[in-house]
């Protein structure tokens, strides 16, 4: 109860910031980041949108991959339109393609920038039963398996980048408190959710997919750990808001809870603020593997803590992304 008030009244908790803080607010006291190169995916709507938009007044290089270039460049203009000069490239990126996720690399590398900030923000919820082109369930394939696979093609642009300019590389993965929504194996559900040997829920689809981020988190930041890079990883839960991602469940039930829940709700600018504090804030220099809401540390569910867990997962991530290696032989395990 004492927390719900304090989500209301946006009480500030120990970073100085609460529920109703804004990413402008967040990001005032970060040092210059006009050195810094972020990379953004699902910057075209949204949390997205604002992130990009903050960053780019904060004088960050972006580079906005999206599905829809014309979407993509429509957002470039209106950031370039309020702040001029800023760097923007925009390049074609589908999540829930693992080639196109190479394209992406690699034509991003071709470029011979610098990395210093990912923020695999872009996210899906999909209504019905759809496997990706790779034979993986959709929402799964791109709001995780996309990403885990971007993350890893980019891990030694981003460790490289940290050590020849010295500015800490950070990695931000944009999950959701529905995470905790989603309990049991994994695995086991992935599996028979794409084989069609269970009925399809979507909202548990989309926790699976929320929770495999929190995981990600845990195991990319232990990795980095072990690699030696001044690179962090944390997760970040955006908050209650309505965007393009649940106006797309329009319906008097999904109405009517959103009615009644709109008190509880961010504006795009409050629900973008955790992203912007754990990208730049000072505050958060060297943290890494952890969980935060409104712009401070918290703890993710019991299965989002599971080292165990996150490991397994990313075993089984690394054999999904495997080129050489046909998914089925991952579906028959």
């Amino acid at each position: 109860m004492l927390e719900t008030v304090r989500y209301l009244l946006g009480s500030a908790g120990a970073s100085g910031f609460g529920s109703k803080s804004t990413a402008e607010e967040v990001t005032e006291a970060s040092p210059d980041v006009s050195l810094i190169t972020a990379i953004i995916t699902g910057a075209t709507s949204g949390i997205g949108a604002e992130t990009a938009r903050v960053l780019a007044m904060r004088g960050a290089r972006l580079v906005l991959p999206a599905r829809s270039l014309k979407a993509a460049e429509e957002t470039k203009e209106r950031i370039l339109g309020e702040f001029p000069g800023t760097k923007i490239i925009v390049l074609p990126l589908d999540l829930s393609s693992l080639s196109s996720v190479r394209s992406f690399v690699s034509h991003f590398l071709s470029l011979r920038l610098p990395l210093n900030l990912l923020i695999n923000n872009a996210g899906k919820f999909s209504h019905n039963y759809a496997l990706s082109e790779d034979s993986v369930e959709l929402t799964f394939a791109t709001n995780y398996l996309g990403h885990f696979l971007l993350t890893k093609l980019l891990l030694e642009k981003m460790a490289e980048t940290a050590a020849s300019t010295g500015i800490e590389g950070r990695i931000v993965n944009v999950t959701s408190g529905i995470h905790s929504w989603f309990s049991g194996d994994c695995l086991q559900y992935l599996n028979l959710l794409t084989r069609k040997k269970m009925p399809y829920d979507a909202t548990r689809a989309y926790a699976l997919s929320k929770l495999a981020n929190v995981l990600h988190t845990i195991e990319l930041s232990t990795r980095l750990e072990r690699m030696g890079a001044r690179v962090t990883a944390n997760c970040v839960h955006p908050g209650i808001v309505r965007t393009r991602l649940t106006r797309d469940r329009e319906g008097f039930l999904t109405d009517l809870v959103f009615f009644m829940a709109s008190k509880l709700m961010k504006t795009i600018p409050q629900a973008a603020a955790t992203t912007c504090y754990v990208a730049v804030h000072p505050a958060v220099a060297g943290v890494s593997g952890k969980y935060y809401a409104d712009c401070n540390e918290a703890s993710p569910s019991p299965s989002g803590s599971s080292r165990v867990e996150a490991a397994l997962l990313w075993s089984a991530s690394e054999e999904m992304v495997d080129a050489k290696r046909p998914l089925e032989s991952f579906h028959a395990m």
